[in-house]
C-alpha cells in the first residue's frame, strides 16, 4: 500500500496548490490513501467546514490538525460531525472531536491515523504515552490494521524522534508536523517504521514560516507589535512524505520525501 502524509497547509497558497496537485499525485504515484494536516488552512489559523469539503474533495482521506485546532470559532462542531477530522489524542477529553480514526483506503484496506501534541515549548497537554496507547487499544499492526500513521504536532525535535523510537515495528509511519520546514531525516527505523522529524507545509516559502515577511521582520526589528500576521500568497510547495508498505506486516519498505512546486528543489518520489 502507498500513503502519502502532506505537511501544514497554510492558508490560500497552500490550500490552492494542494487542490489542483493532488488529483494528478495520486494517479502518477499510484497512493492508496492520503492524510493532510490542515490546521493552518483557514488564513492561517484552523479549518473551516467549507475549506474540508474541498480537501476531501480533491482527494484527501483524513485531515489533521494541531494546537490552532479550534480557532475557527464557528465550525468547533465540525471536529464532533465529521469522522475524517482529527484533533490531538491528548487533548482533554471535554474537547470535540476524536484523536485517531481507522479508515478504509481506496484499495479496500484499513489505516488506523493517530494525531499526537507535543509538550515541549507549547500550550501544556495530557502525556502523549498514555493517549497513544489508548488510541492503540485493540489494533495491531498487520492485524486490525493493514497500516498505522501517527502525527506528531510538536515543536521539540526530541519529542518527535521519542515518539518515532518509541512505536518502531508498531507503526507504518509516524510524522512530525507544526515547525513548517521540511526536515531531510526520511528513514526507515530498524523496527520497519518509517520516520521524518517535520514533512513541512504546504505552503509559499518566500515567508516566515508561511507568514508574510514584511509585518514579522518589522516586529522583529523593532520589537513592537506590528499588523495581524497573514499568510504569504505566492505559489505554494507542496511538501510531505510517501510510503510503501508491506502487504503483510504493515511495516514500511520504502520512504521518500515529497516536494513539488514553489521555491523549494522537487523531490519527486520513483516508486
Amino acid at each position: 500500500m502507498r500513503i502519502a502524509f502532506l505537511g501544514d497547509i497554510m492558508g490560500r497558497s497552500g490550500r490552492v496548490a494542494v487542490c489542483e496537485r493532488l488529483p494528478g499525485l495520486r494517479r502518477t504515484l499510484g497512493l492508496d490513501f492520503v492524510i493532510i494536516n490542515a490546521e493552518n488552512a483557514a488564513g492561517g489559523f484552523g479549518l473551516n467546514a467549507k475549506i474540508a469539503d474541498d480537501l476531501f474533495a480533491a482527494g484527501a482521506d483524513c485531515l489533521t490538525s494541531g494546537n490552532h485546532a479550534f480557532d475557527q470559532r464557528d465550525d468547533v462542531e465540525l471536529y464532533d460531525d465529521e469522522r475524517r477530522l482529527l484533533r490531538p489524542a491528548n487533548f482533554p477529553s471535554s474537547n470535540p472531536g476524536r484523536g485517531a480514526g481507522l479508515y478504509e483506503s481506496k484499495s479496500g484496506r484499513m489505516v488506523l491515523v493517530v494525531q499526537l501534541h507535543g509538550q515541549r515549548f507549547m500550550n501544556p497537554m495530557d502525556d502523549m504515552v498514555p493517549a497513544l496507547e489508548r488510541e492503540l487499544q485493540g489494533v495491531t499492526l498487520g492485524r486490525e490494521a493493514d497500516a498505522i500513521v501517527v502525527d506528531v504536532h510538536a515543536e521539540a525535535t526530541s519529542e518527535k524522534y521519542s515518539v518515532g523510537h518509541y512505536m518502531d515495528g508498531r507503526a507504518s509511519l509516524v510524522v512530525g508536523t507544526h515547525t513548517h520546514v521540511p526536515t531531510s531525516d526520511v528513514q526507515i527505523f530498524p523496527g520497519g517504521t518509517a520516520y521524518q522529524t517535520d514533512a513541512g507545509m504546504c505552503g509559499d516559502y518566500d515567508s516566515v514560516i508561511g507568514m508574510d515577511k514584511g509585518p514579522i521582520l518589522e516586529s522583529f526589528v523593532t520589537k513592537m507589535r506590528g499588523k495581524r500576521m497573514q499568510p504569504a500568497s505566492g505559489e505554494a510547495t507542496v511538501c510531505g512524505i510517501v510510503v510503501e508498505t508491506d502487504d503483510r506486516t504493515g511495516l514500511a519498505v520504502r520512504a521518500e520525501a515529497l516536494r513539488v512546486g514553489g521555491r523549494l528543489a522537487e523531490a519527486l518520489p520513483r516508486f
